[in-house]
């Protein structure tokens, strides 16, 4: 449980206390969620723990004031990516300071934010909150984004939808209201085995696969030289490749099976689900061409991971509050993808924007300047006051 003295922890005590979780996504994230549920308790706020489909992942919402919808909600996930393989000069789970910069792993991506949410929370106690303030932690965004989709359903069924909502990936505190979509698929290729020297008593998976590949490449140069074509992403238009492919088992057999796995990133105004389906249209023939040949032969899709793309328009209110609050005059882009589209595409108005810099997100070394989190305080803060204070 959360020590009594607790309750006078800063933004920094907190992240400090946040990153000593070794919550890389291949690991349960329980802990960490106990100890902010021991921080809400010792601050008497009301809050729900939802269970993902993994054992020791688990996702919260929280509500400051009024238990209701409508207000603002202040999102953050919890988990990090792997430090393996990466050239650390300082324990990663461990916070330490030089020159005003706090170096550990999730520091600016996101657990800065989330130290920020959980620091103001004495102070939006201590005030007459006319609406919800609502928190929302969750799991595996670095994967699949999977902890946003239960949480906002959850959200949705208890009709607790707040009026918007912040996500405080690290953006230097500079709005982004657009960022591309990402959706990763694999494709399993049934063929039929014959021995080497008569292929054509067989199907080849490995020369479907190849030819499927050639149809991929061919609509990646599509997208780049046709577009559609979005300004303030890079690159401005729909990547698309094929990252990962295996087959076959030995040389003198006709290979039986084969799977690629392969990955595009929309821009906002692209559907994933149209690309898919003219990705399923491209390969047809293919796949057709397998199954004259034997009739349990074929392509075979399985989707992996979707994340929607971000569009909000410049227009909206919310952009202009965060344009008000930080002072920034952008609305800007981005080609990373985050939980954003996804709350949007389930009716939540959404803008992106908290301390620190996506440059210094995954790498070793990470770190965050204590001036972005003081920063960041002081934009809950105004918020706070401008959505939930005013009548």
């Amino acid at each position: 449980m959360t020590p009594p003295e607790a309750r006078l922890m800063d933004t920094v005590a907190i992240l400090e206390k946040l990153v000593a979780f070794d919550t890389t996504s291949r690991n349960p994230n329980a802990p960490l969620i106990e100890w902010i549920e021991s921080w809400l308790d010792a601050h008497a706020v009301a809050y729900t723990r939802h269970h993902g489909p993994e054992d020791g992942k688990w996702n919260l919402h929280a509500i400051l004031g009024p238990q209701q919808k409508g207000g603002l909600a202040l999102s953050g996930h919890v988990d990090c990516v792997p430090v393996e393989g990466q050239d650390w000069s300082r324990d990663p789970f461990a916070l330490t300071e030089k020159d005003g910069k706090l170096y550990a792993r999730g520091a600016a991506d996101m657990k800065g934010f989330v130290a920020a949410m959980l620091s103001a929370i004495p102070a939006i106690n201590a005030q007459p909150l006319r609406k919800p303030v609502h928190l929302f932690f969750t799991f595996d965004e670095e994967i699949t984004c999977n902890g946003a989709r239960y949480l906002i359903k959850d959200v949705k069924t208890r009709d607790l939808m707040p009026d918007l909502c912040i996500i405080g990936e690290p953006t230097l505190l500079s709005p982004i209201i657009a960022h591309k979509g990402r959706f990763t698929i694999r494709v399993d290729i049934k063929g039929q085995p014959a021995h080497s020297s008569q292929p054509s008593l067989g199907a080849n998976a490995l020369h479907a696969m190849g030819r499927a590949i050639a149809e991929i490449a061919a609509m990646a140069d599509e997208f780049e030289r046709d577009g559609p074509h979005v300004s303030g992403v890079q690159p401005d238009h729909t990547t698309m490749q094929v990252g990962l492919a295996q087959g076959g088992s030995i040389l003198n057999i006709v290979p039986e099976q084969a799977s690629f796995e392969m990955e595009w990133r929309a821009v906002p105004g692209d559907s994933n689900e149209a690309i898919f389906a003219r990705i399923r249209h491209r390969l047809a023939p293919i796949d057709q061409a397998l199954r004259d040949s034997w009739a349990e032969c074929g392509l075979h899709y399985t989707a992996l991971v979707d994340l929607p793309p971000l569009a909000l328009a410049e227009t909206s209110p919310l952009v202009s509050l965060l344009q008000q609050i930080t002072g920034k005059n952008s609305a800007g882009y981005v080609s990373y993808g985050t939980e954003a589209g996804i709350y949007q595409q389930a009716g939540l108005p959404t803008i992106v924007c908290g301390p620190g810099d996506i440059a210094q997100a995954h790498k070793p070394d990470e770190w965050i300047e204590r001036d972005q989190l003081a920063r960041c305080e002081t934009m809950i803060e105004r918020l706070v006051r401008q959505v939930c204070l005013s009548s």
